[in-house]
């Protein structure tokens, strides 16, 4: 028999100090190395969000809504802040925090590793870095859009192909480390692949359809880092990874739907796609129209 807790017993809190009774959404995901997650509350109730300070890099929170206010609190002491719509928030996690949350939020929030400074130290990022300079409640719309583009991720993991998380992660880390690093300096511009490169990551790539190939393991394969691989890939071809490779399997897509008697759903898995609807989604996004009518039409 399983023992009755206390009553004196303590909420149980995540990973990021939040009351895990008081969320009306918890969504995870890991991109390279970078944690992702939402966590949303109507509860005006929630309390205080609290961490101790440990080595774990740096949180960085994207306000989804307009209207959250919380008081990060400091001493005895403590600020009152609010949050617009495409607000964002830097802290590190070297330092204890504490706030109280004083109405309903929505955020998307990274965990960024210290690793990802060490390789941006090495100017694999286009910049040198020490790390984040912190914030709270400054305008980033550009960070806002990227936090939003993870939501369908976020809410379908099994569509979420590990290339596209990978590159998500190094436009962010891009991102942050231009607007907001802590000790930049410039490095030197990366340019475009070695051809032997260039074919090699586009067999890669070719070879599983379906995605599940990461980022980093491309590049490693290159001899280059996540970053200077997306980078030099797009130098190189004018598309990201995953551009190039939803353009393959579309193109794959269309070779199969020539075939008499091939469904839509059996080319949809061929081709690496989640489901039958995911597959329509991406190819009415690059060809302008549905697979049944651009099967219709051929």
């Amino acid at each position: 028999m399983t023992a009755a807790l206390p009553a004196h017993a303590a909420p149980t809190a995540d990973a990021l100090g939040c009351t895990a009774a008081h969320l009306h959404a918890s969504q995870d995901l890991q991109a390279e190395g970078m944690q992702i997650y939402r966590r949303r509350s109507s509860d005006r109730a929630m309390g205080q969000v609290a961490t101790a300070a440990s080595g774990r890099g740096y949180l960085v929170g994207i306000s989804l809504a307009a209207g959250h206010a919380r008081r990060v609190l400091q001493g005895r002491g403590g600020e009152t802040y609010h949050f617009g719509s495409s607000a964002v928030y830097i802290r590190s996690f070297a330092d204890d925090y504490r706030a109280d949350i004083c109405t309903p939020f929505d955020f998307v929030l990274l965990e960024l590793p210290p690793a990802l400074f060490d390789r941006a130290s090495g100017g694999h990022c286009g910049r040198r870095v020490a790390g984040l300079r912190t914030s709270t409640a400054v305008e980033d719309p550009v960070l806002a859009g990227l936090g939003r583009a993870l939501l369908p991720s976020l809410a379908r993991p099994q569509e979420a192909s590990p290339l596209f998380l990978g590159q998500m992660a190094t436009v962010i880390e891009t991102h942050l480390i231009e607007r907001h690093g802590d000790g930049l300096a410039d490095a030197p511009p990366i340019g475009g692949l070695a051809r032997r490169h260039e074919r090699l990551a586009k067999e890669m790539l070719a070879s599983r359809l379906d995605g599940k190939l990461s980022m980093a393991e491309i590049a490693s394969a290159c001899g280059l880092s996540r970053s200077h691989f997306a980078r030099a890939f797009r130098a190189s071809t004018g598309q990201s990874p995953t551009q190039w490779l939803q353009a393959q399997r579309v193109d794959t897509a269309c070779a199969l739907m020539a075939q008499p008697g091939r469904t839509l759903a059996e080319v949809a898995a061929a081709c690496g796609f989640a489901d039958q609807s995911h597959f329509a989604r991406v190819f009415r996004q690059l060809k302008g129209m549905a697979p049944n009518r651009w099967r219709q039409l051929r």
